[in-house]
């Protein structure tokens, strides 16, 4: 396995990094005290073309290969601090637009995926349930009755990221309820179909800039076109998208993290308490050093995953593996940040506190850390 960079990885690299810090910071501390999305951000992102990555070009995408968007999602996340956005990014990318890409009729490619590159159309899956997390297809209660050549969706999905702002949702509902988990199918649902009803915004301890809603479907009626894939195939595509999401949707943490470590150190050798810099200090050191560790652990585990799906693997425990690493790996290393500032680390002018509750969540979106380990402990034959 050969991590090194080519030359073209290498100037895209510094290319998010250099387009996220002049363009997708601006007003960070009010939109986050606000809760306020930053469409105009957004729209920079899709004409760079981030939103685009994961789509083939004749889609209107980048046709990146997934080494080559690690190292762009990683990028991000080094240069943009505003990881609301990201999530939300990321959200669309792997629970949209890739089970399009795998799944999607070619009329479904050519009417959503071109949009979903170019900014103009946002698009989320519709997966928890008040009464499923977890435990999502066990007790999924939305349900997608056949009337003629259509579909009536009843039932509620609940924390749907994007759901505010979403033109399109990757709707999960049994259609067969005596068949469990293989009864299950997904749905390309428009934000405009009579019956479908997007509730108020939720608030949240972090992410505050990535909205989320419960959206609620009342005899919602849908063509059979708007299926996704064969009938019963919800179960296939709703793993296909979290392989993707497990291991992509953290990789701009691995940027934060590095952040956080060049700011850390910077502020280590600067502030002099008892005469000497903080970092002389074996408890301040031992601390960055523990954060350095975190950093170069997640960034192994991050390119290894995405050097084997370029290699065309499936790598199911390996995208669970980076997942749980990685979101314990940030939170760690967001409260070591701002252990080190100290008094100055938790005001909410020096963003460092932030990052500590946008942290928080990643030990639980795209499947909790109890849950990785539980698919790992599966890989082991536990």
């Amino acid at each position: 396995m050969d991590f090194n960079l080519s030359a073209e990885q290498s100037a895209l690299r510094d290319e998010v990094i250099r387009f996220a810090e002049n363009e997708l910071n601006d007003d960070l501390i009010e939109r986050d005290a606000d809760g306020t999305f930053s469409p105009e951000a957004w729209k920079k992102c899709a004409a760079f073309g981030l939103q685009g990555l994961p789509i083939p070009s004749a889609y209107g995408g980048g046709g990146a290969d997934p080494l080559t968007i690690v190292v762009a999602m990683e990028s991000l996340g080094r240069g943009c601090r505003d990881n609301g956005l990201i999530f939300s990014l990321n959200a669309q990318m792997w629970s949209c637009e890739a089970p399009i890409v795998r799944f999607g009729s070619e009329d479904q490619k050519r009417r959503w995926l071109p949009g979903l590159a170019d900014g103009s159309v946002i698009g989320v899956q519709a997966m928890s349930e008040p009464g499923a997390g977890s435990d999502a297809f066990g007790s999924m209660a939305t349900t997608a009755d056949m009337d003629g050549d259509t579909f009536v969706l009843n039932g509620s999905k609940t924390f749907i990221t994007n759901a505010p702002i979403a033109d399109v949702f990757v709707v999960f509902a049994s259609t067969d309820r005596s068949k469990g988990f293989a009864g299950a199918s997904a749905f390309l649902v428009e934000r405009t179909t009579p019956g479908l009803e997007v509730g108020r915004p939720l608030r949240k301890m972090g992410l505050r800039t990535s909205p989320m809603a419960e959206i609620r479907f009342d005899n919602c009626i849908v063509p059979a076109s708007a299926v996704l894939g064969p009938l019963g195939a919800g179960m296939a595509i709703f793993n296909h998208s979290m392989d993707w999401e497990r291991g992509y949707i953290l990789a701009s943490a691995v940027g934060a993290m590095e952040r956080q470590l060049e700011r850390s150190v910077a502020y280590a050798r600067e502030r002099i308490q008892f005469g000497r810099p903080i970092g002389k200090n074996q408890a301040v050191s031992h601390r960055l050093v523990d954060m350095k560790v975190r950093l170069e652990s997640a960034r192994v585990l991050l390119y290894r995953l995405g050097w084997m799906k370029t290699q065309g693997k499936t790598p199911a425990m390996e995208s669970a593996i980076v997942k749980l690493l990685i979101s314990e790996a940030f939170l760690s290393s967001s409260l070591d940040a701002l252990q080190t500032h100290g008094g100055y680390g938790y005001m909410t002018e020096e963003e460092l506190e932030r990052d500590v509750r946008d942290a928080v969540a990643g030990r639980i979106y795209s499947g909790t850390s109890d849950i990785q380990r539980n698919i790992i402990a599966g890989y082991m034959g536990l």
